[in-house]
This record gives C-alpha cells, sequence and structure tokens, in this order.
C-alpha cells in the first residue's frame, strides 16, 4: 500500500508523512497529478488561507482531479475544508464540493479565535478504540450546514459544535492534526490505512 501526499505548496508535508512512516506504511510526496495516480489513496493536508489553497489546486489542474477521485482520500485540517462546496474565509470562494457543507469563522466576539489547543471528541459513529478522546485543533473557521450523516465525531468549542471527523463516500477528513494528537491522531490514522486496506 502506498500513500501519495499532495504537495500544493501550502501543507504540513513533514509531520503528517512522518506520521504514516510511522505507522509502517510506504508514501510519497508529489504535486502532479500523473505521479499521485499512481498511489493507493491520497492524503490532502493543508495550512493557511481556504482562497490561496483553491488558487493553487486550480494552477497545478490538483482541484478536479482530487474531486473526481475513486480512491480513499483523506484531508487534514485546511485539507478537510477545501473537500466542502464554499468558505467564506477572506473572500467567497468555492472549493471542492465533494462534501456538503460551508466553511465558516468563528465568532470572535463570543469565542477566542482562533481555536488552539486540545478538545475531546463526541462520537456520532463507532470509530476506534482510544484511552483518550482528545485531539489537537488549530483553526479559525468550521464546517457548517452539512449532513449530519456525513459526521463521524464533533467537538464543543463554547457553543459551537464543530464537525473534526467527517466521512463521504470514499472522502475523510479530519479538522484537527491527527499527527500531532497523540495516541488518538495514532489510532485515527491508523483506522483510516485500515479502510484504505480493504
Amino acid at each position: 500500500m502506498n500513500i501519495g501526499i499532495i504537495d500544493y505548496g501550502m501543507g504540513n508535508l513533514f509531520s503528517v508523512a512522518e506520521a504514516i512512516k510511522r505507522l509502517g506504511c510506504d508514501y510519497f510526496i508529489a504535486g502532479d497529478s500523473t505521479t499521485l495516480a499512481q498511489a493507493d489513496a491520497l492524503i490532502l493536508p493543508g495550512v493557511g488561507a481556504f482562497p490561496d489553497a483553491m488558487h493553487k489546486l486550480k494552477a497545478s489542474k490538483l482541484d478536479m482531479f482530487i474531486a473526481q477521485q475513486t480512491k480513499p482520500v483523506l484531508g487534514i485540517c485546511l485539507g478537510m475544508q477545501l473537500l466542502f462546496e464554499f468558505s467564506e474565509e477572506v473572500q467567497p470562494t468555492s472549493g471542492l464540493g465533494v462534501i456538503n457543507g460551508q466553511i465558516t469563522k468563528f465568532d470572535a466576539s463570543a469565542l477566542r479565535v482562533p481555536h488552539i489547543g486540545w478538545s475531546e471528541l463526541t462520537w456520532h459513529k463507532p470509530y476506534v478504540e482510544s484511552t483518550t478522546d482528545f485531539v489537537y485543533f488549530v483553526h479559525s473557521f468550521y464546517a457548517t450546514q452539512t449532513n449530519e450523516a456525513d459526521i463521524v465525531a464533533s467537538a464543543q468549542y463554547g457553543d459551537v459544535q464543530v464537525p473534526a471527523v467527517v466521512q463521504y463516500a470514499n472522502f475523510t477528513g479530519m479538522q484537527f492534526h491527527p499527527e500531532k494528537s497523540g495516541e488518538l491522531g495514532k489510532q485515527l490514522l491508523k483506522r483510516w490505512l485500515k479502510d484504505v486496506a480493504k
């Protein structure tokens, strides 16, 4: 099994790659669809602003490549947000549109923004077994208007229920950083890799 990590100039590639390596899985990093098409599954990482990320994906023609995938795809942090239909970050921007919903900013008058730190997951579906339910978040925007059926786990931040793990068809998203989330992060990546291997 070989995992392709998508390099479009805005991802925390090293930490994601190291996490996959520690789980004993082969991987490669690439920024072109011809090479990435050789992977058994893909990871879309991301750090930064939604419009910049979509601009880079479109410039390299990776937007359509990802959206049309039938292989498993995992979006992490900004990478998860890009899977949705639309974001209001900086300026209205269309996303990859593979998961229903849009990306909205936390209300800074009611919450400290960005949301940084460890938060507990509430499971909507059975997914993994772990001794902890805490994972590490760093984000100012979150998914709204999502289909309840697509939410695997959520996290409460103030009065906001943040979709934390989402899954639709072959696409999975994790709003937090599993590669920085200790034992539970490891278990979540192992579960995704197990699903890839089926």
